[in-house]
């Protein structure tokens, strides 16, 4: 039985959250940095400058490239665009990617709350569902927490049942409309989708700073010689029988596997994000620390870096 939102939350706050503040060492703005409407100056562009500041009305004038500086807000506003659909209650060992995404979610709303920021969410199933308005405090955590919750396999289909693929595009669309200040952006699915969502996650990232996290098992890039098994696609409800003692097959799939990995990581990488990936088989803690280093470091340089994943190993 899954905890209650109160218990997790509790959870994480004594056993992530303090280890986590004790690594942000009071440089919580570099690694969750807000970007203010009002203009403060122009500058001769720089190696690493994000090219979405240059101002091409000046540099055509005064033929030398130049970026808009902004006043940094005061208060960051965070999102967190939850894909809840059938395929994130999947897990080969004792934890889903459901409940790895509610803990991302939990963790990092309750660090940006503990500081006055404000988060909100928009959660899909197999259509946009739920928006939160993005609020402060710990209450707004927990409410946020058990809407998640409520989600677990209310979207699994019965065998030989007509269902409907994700389609994240959708849910990016309505980030696109909800969200009209440029925010922090985190976009928390397994990306098993219909093609098509990384144009509207480009357009997104044009506006906000957005953060793909990518949540994964083992088992969907790897499958383990355990003999004849029934596979059910857990959105359209599909069923397969098939021989993982079998090499060949097991290799296709591994093959197959990879094409997926490479066309998500090309959409991600013309999408412009970052990228974060979080596994159903190694710790949260880990993966977030290795994920702010990466954005301090990011946050040095000032600029734009081509796409970086941040992800835990054994």
């Amino acid at each position: 039985m899954d905890p209650s939102p109160e218990a997790l939350l509790r959870k994480l706050e004594f056993t992530v959250l303090r280890r986590l503040d004790g690594q942000l060492h009071g440089d919580y703005r570099s690694l969750f940095r807000g970007t203010g409407l009002d203009l403060a100056d122009l500058r001769e562009y720089q190696f690493n400058d994000d090219v979405r500041r240059i101002d091409w009305n000046v540099t055509a004038r005064l033929q030398v490239p130049h970026v808009r500086e902004y006043h940094e807000d005061r208060e960051l506003s965070a999102w967190f665009l939850c894909d809840l659909s059938g395929s994130v209650d999947f897990g080969s060992g004792e934890v889903k990617k459901l409940q790895t995404a509610i803990e991302f979610v939990a963790l990092l709303a309750r660090v940006l709350t503990a500081r006055g920021n404000r988060v909100g969410a928009i959660l899909y199933g197999d259509k946009v569902e739920q928006v939160l308005p993005a609020r402060s405090g710990r209450r707004h955590v927990l409410h946020l927490m058990r809407a998640m919750q409520q989600r677990p396999a209310l979207r699994l289909v019965k065998p030989g049942s007509p269902g409907q693929q994700t389609d994240l595009a959708q849910l990016l669309k309505a980030g696109h409309s909800v969200v009209r200040r440029r925010s922090l952006i985190f976009v928390v699915s397994d990306f098993i989708s219909a093609p098509g969502w990384d144009r509207p996650l480009a357009q997104l990232a044009q506006r906000h700073e957005v953060v793909a996290v990518r949540l994964h098992d083992p088992l969907e890039r790897q499958l383990p010689d355990i003999g004849l098994m029934l596979m059910q696609d857990a959105e359209t409800g599909e069923q397969l029988f098939v021989d993982t003692g079998d090499a060949g097959f097991r290799e296709r799939f591994a093959a197959a596997a990879a094409r997926r990995e490479d066309a998500l990581r090309a959409g991600l990488a013309s999408a412009g994000v970052d990228a974060l990936e979080l596994s159903t088989h190694q710790p949260l803690l880990d993966t977030v620390l290795r994920f702010t280093d990466m954005r301090k470091r990011r946050g040095r340089s000032s600029g734009s870096a081509p796409i970086r994943t941040a992800e835990a190993r054994a």
